[in-house]
C-alpha cells in the first residue's frame, strides 16, 4: 500500500478577529457518519501541520495549526490563519465568522484498523497529516469553536423565527394593478429578447471603440503604441471592456518565517521572559552524604515591536470613478507589500529599527563554513544537519533561496543518489537528509563570505510577536485642497532569536 493509498479523511470548526482558530477537530465517544471510531491516544502528528480549505492540497495552506490536546470531548486544536498576504485565509476567515464554514476535518495514514460488528472501523493508531476547514465534516461533532458566539447568534435568531406563529395577510394590489406591472414586465423581457447588431443598436460614432480596442491589442502584441487612439479624452476607451475590472501588477513573495515561528500577540510595547542559562546539575551521593546543590542561572529576553508605515496618495475622482474597486485593490496589495516587508526584517533585520533577523542575530552560529568560496558539497550540509542536537535537528526545516535551491538539488551522496527528495505528496515541501525545505527569497546567494543557508527548529529558536495587524485608514478631509485622498497604513511587529541553539547556518568561506 503507498503513503497516498492509506490517507483518511474525517471532516468538521471558531475563529476571533486575529484569526486564531479553534475547534474539536474529532469528537470521542461517538462513530461518525460512516461508522468509523478513532480512540482516545491513538492520535500521532505530522511536524508541521498545515491548515487547508477542503482537502485541496493543491492550492496552499491557508494557515498552520499550531497546539493539539485529547481532552475528554475530544481532539481540540488551536492554529492560526494567514491573514496578512494571503487571500484564500481571509475568504476563509469571513466565513467562519458568518458561520457558513463551521466544521474541521482530519486528513490521517493509518496502519490498519479493526472492524466494528455494527460497521465501520476502529483505529488504534494513526498520525495526523494536515487538518481541513470545511463545511460538511463526515462527523457530526466535529465543529468550530471560536466564533462560537456569532454562530450561536444566528443560531438563536433562526430559532426564534421558528417559534413564531405563522401568519398570513391579504394581497396589498389589486387585480388591475397587478395585470399592469405584469404587462410592463412582458414588455421588458421582450426586448430584451431582441437580437442585437454588432454596435448594440446605437448610431455608429467616428470612432467608437474599435480603434482603440485595435490599438490596444496592437500594443500587447508588439510592444508599439499609436497615442492617437489610445486617447483618455471624452469618449475614449483606454482599455476594452473586458480589461477594465482588473489591474496588472507583480507577482508577490513572502518570507515563510511566520509560517515555522513561533508567533504570539503583545498586549503592551515590551515582552520580557527569563532564559536559562545554565542547567542545574544532579550529583551522585551516598546514603549518608551531603547533597550537592546546583542553582540554575537565567538571563532575560526582551522582544519589543517596531513600526512600520506608508502613506499613499490618491485622486480622489480616481477612487470615484474606476471601473476597478481601487480602494480595495489598495487594502490587497499594500497588506502583501507589508507582509513582504516583515519578511525580510525576520531574516535580515538589524534588531534596532527592525524586528531581528536570524541571520544577524549574534546567537545563531555558524555551524559549518565551506571549504570553496563558490561550492556547497554533500559532507558540508550532513556536518551542518549533525552541527544541532537530535531534538532540534528532528525537528529542523532547511531555508534558501531559490538559486541556492537549484544548487542543492543537484548534490548526490557517495552512492550517487541525490540529497534532495521531491514530496510524493501534493502540496507538500520536498526533503533534504529528511527534512522539509522551505524557500526564501529574502535569503542570500551563494558567494563567498555569505551565510545562504538556515537549518533548524524555528518554532523553538524565533518568536514572532504581533502588536498592530495592518491598518488602513482612507482619510478623505486631507485631500479637499488639491483633490488627493491619503490612506494611512501602519504595522507594529516585532521578532527575535530566543534560542540560538536551536538554530545553526552555513557560511560560505571569505575570499
Amino acid at each position: 500500500m503507498s503513503d497516498t493509498e492509506n490517507l483518511e479523511i474525517k471532516a468538521e470548526i471558531s475563529i476571533d478577529d486575529a484569526g486564531t482558530v479553534t475547534g474539536l477537530a474529532w469528537p470521542f465517544g461517538a462513530p461518525d457518519s460512516v461508522g468509523d471510531v478513532i480512540e482516545k491516544g491513538a492520535f500521532g502528528y505530522a511536524n508541521t501541520m498545515p491548515m487547508l480549505m477542503e482537502h485541496e492540497q493543491g492550492k496552499g495552506a491557508i494557515g498552520v495549526w499550531e497546539s493539539f490536546a485529547e481532552t475528554d470531548k475530544g481532539l481540540e486544536v488551536k492554529g492560526r490563519l494567514f491573514l496578512e498576504g494571503v487571500k484564500p485565509a481571509r475568504d476563509a476567515h469571513r466565513a467562519l465568522k458568518l458561520g457558513t464554514i463551521t466544521g474541521l476535518s482530519i486528513g490521517f495514514r493509518h496502519n490498519g484498523f479493526e472492524e466494528r460488528p455494527e460497521g465501520g472501523r476502529v483505529f488504534k493508531s494513526i498520525t495526523v497529516n494536515e487538518i481541513s476547514l470545511c463545511r460538511r465534516p463526515v462527523h457530526p461533532g466535529a465543529r468550530v469553536t471560536v466564533v462560537k458566539s456569532v454562530i450561536e447568534e444566528l443560531k438563536m435568531h433562526t430559532e426564534e423565527m421558528k417559534n413564531e406563529p405563522e401568519t398570513k395577510s391579504d394581497p396589498v394590489v389589486s387585480a388591475e394593478e397587478f395585470k399592469a406591472v405584469k404587462a410592463r414586465l412582458d414588455a421588458v423581457e421582450a426586448k430584451s429578447n431582441r437580437l442585437r447588431g454588432a454596435n448594440n443598436n446605437q448610431p455608429a460614432g467616428e470612432n467608437e471603440n474599435g480603434e482603440e480596442k485595435k490599438a490596444f491589442f496592437d500594443f500587447l502584441r508588439t510592444g508599439r503604441r499609436e497615442e492617437k487612439a489610445l486617447t483618455t479624452s471624452t469618449g475614449g476607451v483606454l482599455i476594452p471592456d473586458e480589461f477594465r475590472a482588473t489591474i496588472i501588477q507583480r507577482l508577490m513573495q513572502f518570507s515563510p518565517v511566520r509560517s515555522v515561528a513561533n508567533v504570539t500577540r503583545m498586549n503592551g510595547s515590551l515582552l520580557e521572559w527569563p532564559r536559562l542559562v545554565n542547567d542545574v546539575t544532579v550529583g551522585e551521593v551516598t546514603e549518608t552524604s551531603a547533597r550537592p546543590e546546583s542553582e540554575p542561572t537565567f538571563d532575560s529576553i526582551d522582544l519589543k515591536p517596531f513600526e512600520m508605515s506608508v502613506i499613499v496618495p490618491v485622486s480622489r475622482t480616481m477612487l470615484e470613478d474606476s471601473v476597478v474597486n481601487l480602494e480595495g485593490f489598495l487594502r490587497d496589495y499594500l497588506a502583501k507589500r507589508y507582509g513582504q516587508k516583515e519578511g525580510a526584517w525576520f531574516i535580515n533585520g538589524n534588531g534596532t529599527t527592525q524586528a531581528e533577523g536570524i541571520l544577524t542575530s549574534a546567537d545563531v552560529a555558524a555551524g559549518v563554513t565551506t571549504a570553496s568560496t563558490t561550492a556547497i558539497t554533500a559532507d558540508e550540509l550532513i556536518d551542518l544537519f549533525y552541527s544541532l542536537s537530535t531534538p532540534y535537528a528532528s525537528s529542523g526545516v532547511w531555508m534558501m533561496n531559490l538559486a541556492t535551491m537549484a544548487r542543492i538539488r543537484k548534490l548526490k551522496d557517495a552512492d550517487g543518489s541525490y540529497l534532495w527528495q521531491q514530496s510524493l505528496a501534493a502540496g507538500q515541501p520536498p526533503t533534504l537528509l529528511g527534512r522539509p525545505i522551505i524557500e526564501a527569497k529574502d535569503m542570500p546567494n551563494v558567494a563567498a563570505g555569505a551565510t545562504p543557508i538556515l537549518f533548524g527548529d524555528f518554532a523553538s529558536g524565533y518568536t514572532i510577536a504581533d502588536r498592530v495587524d495592518f491598518e488602513f485608514d482612507t482619510d478623505y478631509k486631507v485631500g479637499y485642497g488639491n483633490g488627493l485622498v491619503k490612506i494611512l497604513t501602519r504595522r507594529r511587529v516585532g521578532g527575535r532569536v530566543v534560542l540560538g541553539e536551536a538554530l545553526t547556518k552555513l557560511k560560505m568561506k571569505a575570499a
